[in-house]
């Protein structure tokens, strides 16, 4: 089985860490300082035994009853540590994973619109909580103990080097075999496990959509060849797994034999300097026991080696998303008087070897206007509500927002306003090469589709505007015909499942439209939004809009003539050629 080439090298992600370890450092030094406490326990514990093992057998002079004494203490010290460390794991590791998932939730909603899109959704949310927990598990638990182990492993090192040197040596000779074998281990294994986690995703991807779109697989009778495409998957995730198994099993065996013979050979040569009584059996115990606490440690990074190669691909996984292009922070420019938007020979391709979607457009949406947007599906209509709200800039020509009566002066926008040559005050939206979403906050967009979040009716309402109060939602759901919100048993505050599960299409998307009339807006773009609705509906919702945002630009992009009616002006697109 081949395995792909990762994507970044061990420096870069060592850098990319060492940027996000600042949100995991108070729970990763409280977790060292406790690691290293038991590790000083541990010695201690080790050498209370020889001495209370010496004095029984009468090769040292002392109490019994004091050295036990002093032994249920070390051990009480220790069950205090293990306490402690349970303790910040479950308290501090929540809130460390809670902050590393609200960075990277930041990333996404505030990046541009293009760009998240190459990932699919399932992928995005197992990259959120899985490879988040691997991330978070590294820097809080695993470096830590990775800085345990190694100190545990010098201070038993010296204390045995300080007892007897060739027995040290004896152990010692076991670690260059150690550090070969997890550096074959680390580069195979990083490989294998990036396949693993990919497969992962995929799965979770088909499950995903076919939970999201499960009516349309019944209709078209594609339940069995759903699961056959998931079990396809799964099938190579488990060949995947199965090679990581074999790997990971050879790797551990030559490790274990190395160590089980390293132990051997001390033993017997412990065991022959107590039968020549040059050591007593107090100092043998503490041969074996450090012996062990020699080895565990490089067993412990035997273990470790498997998180450490989990996490190093969980932040490949991570560093992709936080690659992903971010929308400048700019502070929204919010615009008095009436708003229009022109397009200025406008083209645009969605890919440098895509067609051209829209080919030196030019259009004046005159402040107060009604435009309808007609034209058969990839005219390019929906681009153009995309290039008005800034999620995509023209690859030629160039967007702007003006307005007739010039507002007063504000630090938030006052560098970005020109005046244009019919005396009216414009701000660019987007023009090729780069744009702004600083004007974005003018704008109230109604796409096609159900677009309720899961939640209460209320809810969904208030993400129009925070301060509406339940009159101003009564208002709004009166102008977009959804009056039958008031006649639900729970009104406001039905609960509309995923996608507004519970209600109907045209239910939804009229909700959807009362949520934008709440937002206070300039421009209203509506893409589609009355699809789901009859023609007299329609019609009344339509000119309700039209009374309730008269001082508004409306745009309206539809493949119904009937809109024609209630327009000022009508754009018939094309395809571009």
């Amino acid at each position: 089985m081949k395995f792909n080439k990762t994507k970044y090298s061990t420096k870069e992600i060592v850098g990319w860490l060492w940027r996000h370890h600042k949100r995991c450092r108070l729970q990763a030094l409280l977790n060292v300082l406790i690691g290293l406490s038991m590790v000083g326990l541990g010695l201690l514990s080790v050498d209370t035994i020889r001495t209370l093992t010496d004095i029984a057998t009468h090769a040292k002079e002392g109490s019994i009853l004091w050295t036990a004494m002093v032994l249920a203490v070390v051990f009480l010290f220790e069950m205090v540590m293990h306490i402690a460390s349970t303790w910040v794991s479950a308290v501090l590791g929540v809130k460390t994973q809670n902050l590393m998932q609200q960075f990277f939730f930041r990333q996404l909603i505030r990046g541009k619109w293009q760009g998240i899109e190459r990932y699919h959704s399932g992928d995005v949310i197992n990259r959120l909580f899985g490879d988040v927990n691997d991330i978070v598990n590294l820097m809080t638990d695993v470096l830590p103990t990775t800085v345990i182990v190694i100190t545990q492993f010098l201070a038993s090192f010296i204390y045995l080097y300080v007892m007897d040197r060739m027995l040290a040596l004896i152990v010692i000779i076991t670690s260059p075999i150690f550090v070969l074998l997890s550096r074959v281990y680390f580069k195979r294994m990083r490989r294998i496990v990036r396949t693993i986690k990919d497969s992962n995703s995929a799965i979770q991807a088909i499950i995903q959509e076919s939970i999201q779109h499960k009516m349309v697989i019944k209709v078209l009778g594609r339940e069995t060849s759903m699961v056959d495409r998931l079990e396809q998957r799964q099938s190579l995730l488990r060949k995947q797994i199965k090679a990581r198994a074999r790997f990971s099993i050879l790797s551990k065996t030559l490790v274990n034999i190395g160590f089980a013979g390293a132990f051997l050979i001390a033993l017997v040569w412990g065991l022959f300097q107590l039968q020549a009584g040059l050591i007593t059996v107090g100092v043998l115990m503490a041969f074996t026991q450090l012996i062990n606490r020699i080895q565990r440690p490089m067993l412990d990074a035997a273990r470790l080696l498997p998180i450490f190669v989990n996490s190093m691909t969980s932040c490949e996984r991570l560093m992709e998303l936080e690659e992903l292009p971010l929308e400048p922070e700019e502070e929204p420019i919010l615009l008095n008087g009436n708003v229009g938007i022109r397009f200025n020979d406008v083209s645009y391709q969605y890919t440098t070897k895509g067609r051209t979607v829209i080919k030196h457009f030019s259009h004046d949406f005159r402040p107060g206007s009604f435009t309808a947007i007609l034209g058969e599906t990839g005219a390019g209509k929906t681009t153009l509500i995309r290039m008005m709200l800034a999620l995509i800039n023209p690859t030629e020509g160039s967007v702007e927002a003006y307005i007739q009566t010039l507002p007063s002066p504000s630090p938030q926008g006052g560098s970005k306003i020109h005046i244009n040559e019919q005396g009216n005050c414009s701000i660019p939206i987007g023009r090729a090469g780069g744009g702004s979403p600083a004007l974005r906050s003018n704008f109230s967009y109604i796409p096609q589709g159900n677009t309720l979040f899961s939640g209460t009716i209320r809810e969904n309402l208030l993400m129009g505007n925070p301060d509406a109060t339940s009159e101003d939602m009564r208002q709004a759901l009166h102008l977009s015909m959804a009056d039958f919100v008031f006649n639900l048993p729970d009104g406001l505050d039905t609960k509309c499942a995923e996608n507004g599960g519970g209600l109907s299409e045209g239910q939804a998307q009229r909700i959807a439209i009362a949520r934008a009339i709440l937002h206070p807006c300039k421009i209203l773009l509506l893409d589609e939004a009355t699809s789901a609705l009859d023609v007299e509906t329609e019609k009344m919702l339509l000119e309700n809009l039209k009374q309730h945002f008269v001082n508004c630009t409306i745009i309206f992009v539809t493949h119904r003539l009937a809109v024609v009616d209630f327009t000022t002006d009508v754009i018939k697109m094309v395809r571009a050629t």
